[in-house]
């Protein structure tokens, strides 16, 4: 089985090495040269929560060849246009896309490759880059998982194929629940990596900071009834079930959540959100394919979302001025906290 795992940044060099340890032939496709490079010739390397050096081919998108049965698709999703463009002569009928991507993808990543060769999924752990060839694994690895569905919510053997590859780099769970899968992955970056982007911290920071849970917790909330009103239940996702944190009475119900975000997120206090990343290197985040995406469905079903929408605002401002926000950045969220019922 040819593999093919599309944007190997710092998520997918893990997963890239872990799936060529577990002897499958599967290649690491990035744009960055000099990361592609540096996996040809040292291999990836991860550091952090584990500490691996892992033999791997790599090449960039243009040196691609023959026809992949199998690609794993985590490129940003401001690239789609380019990448799947040019995945479409390296894939055939029989090929499946397995979109691991922020955000709610699937039908933009079917309106290249097609529906029936679409498979979606979501990464249920983190990692940060370090240099060309090396990547950082910020959660725990007893809690490195994926959830993967298809678009019908049936189970057949391809996926049963995808979870066995994917198994290789962590515990991965079928659904047949994808749209809630969804909703469940894009609240906890609409929340913790969008107050990451926002304000220059890690996941850690918001943990410890009693108004930055404040924030969080409305977030998620935010998500969760925008993702009702359009019919949609949360999956559980890594064990944990998020319908759990809806703010039934707003405020009031802000302490009782807390130990629920303690419990889920001190496994994965180290990570940085990607976009915060993408702030530092002065280029435009995936903030509209998780907050604004937030933001924009809940304005077509009449749900307001001021939080997510602050978010969006926040990082927003600091791709303009190519710069990064601080924690002090907090206090912008005084007015909304203040009207929060």
């Amino acid at each position: 089985m040819r593999i093919a795992l599309v944007g190997a940044g710092s998520l997918g060099t893990i997963i890239g090495a872990l799936i060529s340890k577990g002897g499958q032939d599967i290649v690491l496709v990035d744009s960055n040269k000099d990361h592609v490079e540096a996996l040809n010739g040292k291999g990836a390397t991860i550091t952090g929560k584990m500490n691996l050096n892992v033999p791997v081919r790599a090449c960039t998108p243009g040196e691609m060849s023959g026809i992949y049965e199998v690609v794993i698709y985590l490129a940003k999703a401001l690239s789609n246009e380019e990448a799947l463009t040019r995945l479409l002569p390296r894939i055939n009928e029989k090929s499946v896309v397995c979109t691991l991507q922020n955000g709610i993808p699937e039908e933009n990543v079917a309106r290249y490759v097609g529906r029936q060769r679409t498979i979606g999924g979501a990464v249920g752990f983190g990692a940060s880059w370090v240099e060309p060839g090396v990547s950082r694994l910020t959660s725990d690895p007893g809690h490195m998982g994926y959830d993967v569905g298809e678009l019908d919510g049936s189970v057949t053997p391809r996926l049963e194929k995808l979870k066995s590859l994917l198994d290789l780099s962590g515990h991965c769970k079928i659904t047949n629940n994808l749209p809630g899968l969804r909703w469940t992955k894009l609240l906890i970056n609409a929340s913790f990596s969008g107050m990451s982007a926002a304000l220059g911290c890690n996941y850690g920071d918001v943990l410890d900071n009693e108004k930055a849970m404040f924030c969080a917790a409305f977030i998620v909330d935010e998500c969760i009834k925008v993702a009702h009103a359009g019919g949609i239940r949360l999956e559980k996702f890594l064990r944990a079930d998020y319908e759990q944190t809806e703010l039934i009475n707003g405020r009031a119900d802000i302490n009782s959540k807390m130990p629920f975000y303690r419990k889920v997120f001190n496994h994965h206090r180290p990570v940085i959100a990607s976009m915060l990343f993408d702030l530092r290197l002065g280029r435009a985040t995936e903030i509209d394919y998780i907050n604004g995406e937030v933001s924009s469905r809940g304005r077509g079903a009449g749900v307001p979302t001021p939080f997510n929408d602050r978010v969006v605002q926040l990082v927003k401002e600091a791709e303009v001025r190519k710069g990064v926000n601080t924690f002090d950045s907090l206090s912008r969220f005084d007015d909304i906290i203040s009207a929060a019922r």
